[in-house]
Protein backbone atom coordinates (compact mmCIF):
# COMPACT_ATOMS: atom_id res chain seq x y z
CA UNK A 1 0.00 0.00 0.00
CA UNK A 2 1.01 3.18 -1.01
CA UNK A 3 0.92 6.36 1.77
CA UNK A 4 0.61 9.29 0.14
CA UNK A 5 2.09 12.63 2.24
CA UNK A 6 0.45 16.15 1.39
CA UNK A 7 3.37 19.10 1.40
CA UNK A 8 2.45 22.13 2.66
CA UNK A 9 1.58 24.92 -0.41
CA UNK A 10 4.18 25.43 -2.52
CA UNK A 11 6.46 26.26 -3.54
CA UNK A 12 8.27 24.57 -0.60
CA UNK A 13 11.60 25.93 1.10
CA UNK A 14 14.06 23.49 2.80
CA UNK A 15 16.68 24.53 4.58
CA UNK A 16 19.66 21.87 4.31
CA UNK A 17 23.29 22.11 5.25
CA UNK A 18 24.86 24.09 1.67
CA UNK A 19 24.25 21.36 -0.55
CA UNK A 20 28.06 20.96 -2.82
CA UNK A 21 26.74 20.65 -6.66
CA UNK A 22 27.78 16.68 -6.57
CA UNK A 23 25.32 16.57 -3.44
CA UNK A 24 22.52 18.97 -5.23
CA UNK A 25 22.33 17.20 -8.91
CA UNK A 26 22.19 13.96 -6.72
CA UNK A 27 19.00 15.78 -4.62
CA UNK A 28 17.41 16.39 -7.73
CA UNK A 29 18.06 13.32 -9.49
CA UNK A 30 16.55 11.44 -6.60
CA UNK A 31 13.48 13.51 -6.66
CA UNK A 32 12.47 13.87 -10.60
CA UNK A 33 9.16 14.74 -10.21
CA UNK A 34 9.77 17.27 -8.58
CA UNK A 35 10.47 21.24 -10.23
CA UNK A 36 13.16 21.75 -8.22
CA UNK A 37 15.55 25.07 -7.85
CA UNK A 38 18.25 26.36 -5.17
CA UNK A 39 18.72 30.22 -4.15
CA UNK A 40 22.01 31.76 -3.72
CA UNK A 41 22.28 31.00 0.36
CA UNK A 42 21.48 27.56 -0.18
CA UNK A 43 17.80 26.69 0.57
CA UNK A 44 16.10 24.40 -1.99
CA UNK A 45 12.90 25.62 -3.56
CA UNK A 46 10.31 23.01 -4.91
CA UNK A 47 7.85 25.00 -7.25
CA UNK A 48 4.07 24.01 -8.29
CA UNK A 49 4.77 22.61 -12.00
CA UNK A 50 2.96 25.12 -14.43
CA UNK A 51 -1.08 24.69 -15.30
CA UNK A 52 -2.34 24.13 -19.08
CA UNK A 53 -1.67 27.96 -20.49
CA UNK A 54 0.97 28.48 -18.62
CA UNK A 55 2.76 25.89 -20.49
CA UNK A 56 0.99 26.24 -23.76
CA UNK A 57 2.64 29.88 -23.57
CA UNK A 58 6.18 28.59 -22.30
CA UNK A 59 6.16 25.84 -25.17
CA UNK A 60 5.41 29.14 -28.00
CA UNK A 61 7.89 31.31 -26.79
CA UNK A 62 10.75 27.65 -26.74
CA UNK A 63 9.36 27.00 -30.54
CA UNK A 64 9.82 30.54 -31.85
CA UNK A 65 13.01 30.92 -29.66
CA UNK A 66 14.26 27.00 -31.24
CA UNK A 67 13.43 27.75 -34.61
CA UNK A 68 15.44 31.03 -34.97
CA UNK A 69 18.41 29.71 -33.13
CA UNK A 70 17.97 27.02 -35.73
CA UNK A 71 18.17 29.16 -38.65
CA UNK A 72 20.79 31.74 -37.22
CA UNK A 73 23.33 28.65 -35.90
CA UNK A 74 25.40 30.69 -33.13
CA UNK A 75 23.44 29.51 -30.20
CA UNK A 76 21.19 27.08 -28.63
CA UNK A 77 17.92 26.87 -27.43
CA UNK A 78 16.64 25.27 -23.93
CA UNK A 79 13.88 24.66 -22.21
CA UNK A 80 12.71 24.77 -18.57
CA UNK A 81 13.60 21.47 -17.45
CA UNK A 82 17.76 22.65 -17.74
CA UNK A 83 19.25 23.93 -14.79
CA UNK A 84 22.24 26.66 -14.66
CA UNK A 85 24.07 26.95 -11.96
CA UNK A 86 25.19 30.61 -11.53
CA UNK A 87 28.39 32.77 -10.00
CA UNK A 88 26.02 33.61 -7.02
CA UNK A 89 25.64 30.17 -5.98
CA UNK A 90 22.30 29.78 -7.36
CA UNK A 91 20.76 26.85 -9.27
CA UNK A 92 17.46 27.98 -11.38
CA UNK A 93 15.81 26.90 -14.60
CA UNK A 94 14.09 29.65 -16.50
CA UNK A 95 11.22 29.02 -18.74
CA UNK A 96 13.72 29.46 -22.41
CA UNK A 97 17.20 30.18 -22.40
CA UNK A 98 19.61 30.86 -25.15
CA UNK A 99 23.57 29.69 -24.77
CA UNK A 100 25.75 30.95 -27.44
CA UNK A 101 28.25 28.28 -28.99
CA UNK A 102 31.05 30.01 -27.57
CA UNK A 103 30.17 29.35 -23.91
CA UNK A 104 28.71 25.74 -24.18
CA UNK A 105 32.33 25.37 -26.14
CA UNK A 106 34.38 26.81 -22.43
CA UNK A 107 32.53 23.67 -20.93
CA UNK A 108 34.34 20.23 -20.82
CA UNK A 109 32.00 18.20 -22.58
CA UNK A 110 30.98 15.99 -19.41
CA UNK A 111 29.94 19.02 -17.88
CA UNK A 112 27.57 19.82 -20.64
CA UNK A 113 25.92 16.19 -19.69
CA UNK A 114 24.98 17.95 -16.20
CA UNK A 115 23.56 20.97 -14.94
CA UNK A 116 25.09 23.80 -17.03
CA UNK A 117 28.20 25.68 -14.91
CA UNK A 118 27.43 29.12 -16.88
CA UNK A 119 25.35 31.78 -17.25
CA UNK A 120 23.01 32.06 -20.39
CA UNK A 121 22.86 35.14 -22.31
CA UNK A 122 19.59 35.80 -22.55
CA UNK A 123 16.02 33.98 -21.09
CA UNK A 124 12.28 34.45 -20.94
CA UNK A 125 10.03 33.93 -18.02
CA UNK A 126 6.61 33.16 -18.42
CA UNK A 127 4.13 34.05 -15.48
CA UNK A 128 2.17 30.87 -14.08
CA UNK A 129 -0.93 31.63 -11.89
CA UNK A 130 1.17 30.78 -8.99
CA UNK A 131 3.86 33.15 -9.57
CA UNK A 132 3.66 36.68 -7.55
CA UNK A 133 4.59 39.16 -9.69
CA UNK A 134 7.19 41.11 -7.12
CA UNK A 135 9.20 37.39 -6.80
CA UNK A 136 9.39 36.87 -10.69
CA UNK A 137 11.15 40.67 -11.05
CA UNK A 138 13.42 39.63 -8.07
CA UNK A 139 14.22 36.35 -9.91
CA UNK A 140 14.84 38.52 -13.52
CA UNK A 141 16.92 40.72 -11.28
CA UNK A 142 19.08 38.06 -10.14
CA UNK A 143 19.56 36.72 -13.72
CA UNK A 144 20.53 40.19 -14.65
CA UNK A 145 23.05 40.27 -11.70
CA UNK A 146 24.72 36.96 -12.71
CA UNK A 147 25.51 37.86 -16.55
CA UNK A 148 22.52 37.83 -18.64
CA UNK A 149 22.72 40.31 -21.18
CA UNK A 150 18.67 40.53 -22.09
CA UNK A 151 16.14 38.76 -20.00
CA UNK A 152 11.70 39.32 -20.61
CA UNK A 153 9.37 38.28 -18.17
CA UNK A 154 6.03 37.81 -19.79
CA UNK A 155 2.50 38.27 -18.57
CA UNK A 156 0.63 36.94 -20.71
CA UNK A 157 -2.72 37.83 -18.76
CA UNK A 158 -1.58 41.36 -18.33
CA UNK A 159 -0.53 41.39 -21.92
CA UNK A 160 2.79 42.77 -21.02
CA UNK A 161 6.46 41.70 -21.32
CA UNK A 162 9.01 43.19 -18.46
CA UNK A 163 12.31 44.13 -20.69
CA UNK A 164 15.66 43.54 -18.40
CA UNK A 165 19.00 44.53 -19.77
CA UNK A 166 22.31 45.35 -17.24
CA UNK A 167 22.85 48.86 -16.04
CA UNK A 168 19.70 50.08 -17.94
CA UNK A 169 16.03 50.41 -16.19
CA UNK A 170 13.70 47.71 -16.60
CA UNK A 171 11.47 48.37 -19.85
CA UNK A 172 7.54 47.83 -19.74
CA UNK A 173 5.77 46.99 -22.81
CA UNK A 174 2.25 46.30 -22.80
CA UNK A 175 -0.51 44.90 -25.38
CA UNK A 176 2.71 45.09 -28.38
CA UNK A 177 2.04 42.43 -30.95
CA UNK A 178 5.95 41.38 -31.62
CA UNK A 179 8.93 42.12 -29.26
CA UNK A 180 12.43 41.88 -31.25
CA UNK A 181 15.24 40.52 -29.99
CA UNK A 182 19.09 42.38 -28.70
CA UNK A 183 22.39 42.12 -28.29
CA UNK A 184 22.95 38.48 -28.23
CA UNK A 185 19.64 37.34 -29.95
CA UNK A 186 19.67 40.58 -32.26
CA UNK A 187 17.24 39.10 -35.36
CA UNK A 188 15.07 37.03 -33.29
CA UNK A 189 11.34 38.12 -33.13
CA UNK A 190 8.95 36.90 -30.39
CA UNK A 191 5.17 36.68 -31.77
CA UNK A 192 3.02 37.59 -29.06
CA UNK A 193 -0.30 36.77 -30.39
CA UNK A 194 -0.58 33.51 -29.14
CA UNK A 195 0.79 33.99 -25.97
CA UNK A 196 -1.54 37.02 -24.88
CA UNK A 197 -4.82 34.84 -26.67
CA UNK A 198 -3.87 31.44 -24.48
CA UNK A 199 -5.70 28.85 -24.23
Amino acid sequence: MQTLVALPELPVRLAYDRLSDKAYLKFCEANPNLNIERTAEGEIVIVPPPGGESDYRNADAIIQLGNWALADGRGKTFGSSVQFLLPDGSALSPDAAWVSNDALERLPRQQRKEFLRLCPEFVIEVLSPSDRLKKAQAKMEQWIANGVQLAWLIDGDAETVYVYQKDRPVETRRGILKLAGKGPVKGFVLQLRAIWDGL
